[in-house]
């Protein structure tokens, strides 16, 4: 009887976590389209390092990546609690930064 209520509980946290993970995958991915937009309406060469990232959400590479999409969720939490106080001003740049991260996440996690 024991047993099964552990293992109840965690299949019921297993797809809470992956719920989140293919919410944010989901967020990321339309992100990615908007910074990739922006370079385009500013008429900007966007870096190899903020593509990579912006590809990688697109033609979903962390598919084929198991753990990466962990990695990339990871840094997304690290990366909120760094960022100073949201302002309009400073979204687009906000928004490179976080993308160099997650290359550099994905770079030094062996996933590039």
């Amino acid at each position: 009887m024991r047993g099964r209520q552990l293992a109840e509980r965690y299949y019921h946290n297993l797809r809470k976590q992956q719920a989140a993970l293919e919410k944010f995958a989901a967020h990321e991915t339309e992100w990615a389209s908007d910074l990739i937009s922006w370079y385009r309406a500013r008429k900007e060469d966007m870096p190899d390092d903020e593509y990579r990232a912006c590809a990688y959400f697109i033609n979903k590479e962390y598919l084929s990546k198991p753990g990466s999409l962990t990695l990339c969720y990871e840094m997304h939490q690290r990366t909120l609690e760094e960022f100073p106080k949201f302002e309009k001003e400073f979204a687009f740049d906000l928004l490179r930064y976080r993308y160099k991260c997650y290359s550099y996440a994905l770079q030094k996690g062996g996933f590039s």
